[in-house]
């Protein structure tokens, strides 16, 4: 018999990730020693003490039989606790929490409990391409939102027609930003909020790197502004905070009636994360955070190095503020795909064409901090000898 997928199998966009995988792999294939800066994997384990609790509860029976359709509250009030402890956030535990199986989970949710087909979703171009994927789920409409470095890569609601606003319903946000490395100032999202509450959409912010920025300066959690919790909500992950992506934790924070809808379609899907997991998950987050700062060291040094190297072979570029990220222009003569290939087939190093983030995002690569700083100087020293760049003094 003939299988015919749904309409809304074949209204998904192309996963991004899986043909830069597919390129990657042709290459190790062939032999060759591959640096791959190209995907956002934490390269570093879990906490041996997030570890060690995960295995204690595993042990546990009342871990053996279903969790609580939404959640255990002790990772509800951990959640609670972090923001409190890390933003002086106040949240309601069991109203204004919501857990996720990964943040991934709950940004493709959201767009199913707030949109009908030929609703707007206000988009950042670039921005992380699952966006896209909620959106055409419930046969909904994007409008990009340009992050232009000229504007120090926040979008410009001034651009935005009246037309796509009046159909906005929702519209996503991410700070430290994931491809572009940039943090988001308070005023910034004091603006939002006008801008929300002005239009009435729903205000999505992402908050995935929201541990990891650099010089000592802290991201500011959408949550910290006053209004936030009237306009919106801010999706959390454990996985890069912890270097537990695999193990997919995250929590959805914020405005109480959109926890509610959130925790109402998830009922139809899941009865919550494995128990274990979960109480794991509230040991990483109410226990010392010195791994954590410990982690963002690493990956400042990381930056150091990079950073340090590509200015030294004449590649210059703003170091990221924040996220794992390194964001970067492409030399002249060369569209993202093309540069992108190049360093793959002739140095054998792996960045993410920047157009796969967004037509805006045309003109750059990102590259990962994921690797050690032996091997990052490795991957730029490969880069020098293809000529492309003229050094500096």
């Amino acid at each position: 018999m003939r299988i015919q997928p749904s309409d809304m199998i074949d209204r998904l966009p192309t996963q991004f990730f899986a043909t830069l995988v597919a390129k990657v792999n042709k290459v190790i294939a062939q032999g060759h020693d591959v640096i791959n800066l190209g995907q956002g994997n934490p390269d570093l384990p879990t906490p041996p003490h997030i570890i060690e609790e995960l295995q204690a509860q595993a042990a546990q029976p009342l871990h053996h039989k279903y969790p609580p359709f939404q959640g255990r509250v002790e990772l509800k009030q951990a959640v609670s606790h972090w923001y409190k402890q890390e933003f002086d956030v106040d949240l309601d535990p069991e109203e204004e929490v919501a857990i996720l199986f990964g943040s991934k989970t709950g940004l493709v949710e959201i767009c199913q409990v707030l949109m009908n087909a030929g609703d707007v979703a206000l988009v950042p171009d670039p921005g992380y391409p699952d966006y896209w994927s909620g959106v055409a789920v419930v046969n909904g409409r994007m409008v990009m939102m340009p992050l232009k470095a000229e504007n120090d890569f926040l979008p410009d609601y001034s651009q935005l027609s009246q037309a796509d606003l009046d159909r906005a319903k929702l519209m996503f946000l991410n700070y430290p930003n994931n491809p572009t490395a940039v943090n988001a100032p308070l005023e910034f999202y004091e603006e939002t909020i006008r801008f929300a509450r002005k239009h009435e959409i729903v205000v999505c912010h992402d908050f995935a790197y929201g541990a990891i920025s650099y010089d000592g300066k802290k991201p500011v959690s959408f949550m910290q502004v006053p209004g936030a919790k009237e306009v919106g909500v801010e999706f959390y992950t454990l996985s890069k905070t912890y270097n537990m992506a695999g193990w997919r934790v995250g929590a959805m924070v914020g405005n109480r009636e959109l926890v509610r809808l959130i925790n109402l379609i998830q009922d139809h899907y899941f009865v919550s994360l494995f128990g274990a997991v979960q109480m794991a998950a509230a040991k990483a987050m109410t226990d010392s955070q010195q791994c954590v700062r410990d982690l963002v060291a690493v990956y400042e040094s990381r930056r150091n190095a990079l950073y340090s190297n590509l200015h030294r072979i004449g590649w210059q570029a703003p170091p990221s503020q924040g996220s794992f990220f390194a964001w970067l222009p492409v030399p002249s003569g060369f569209t993202s795909v093309e540069f992108s290939d190049l360093l793959l087939e002739k140095a054998h190093v792996v960045v993410a064409p920047g157009n796969g983030f967004g037509p805006t995002g045309e003109g750059y690569v990102r590259a990962a901090l994921l690797s050690n700083e032996e091997r990052l100087a490795e991957a730029v020293q490969r880069i020098e000898r293809l000529g492309l760049f003229t050094k500096t003094k």
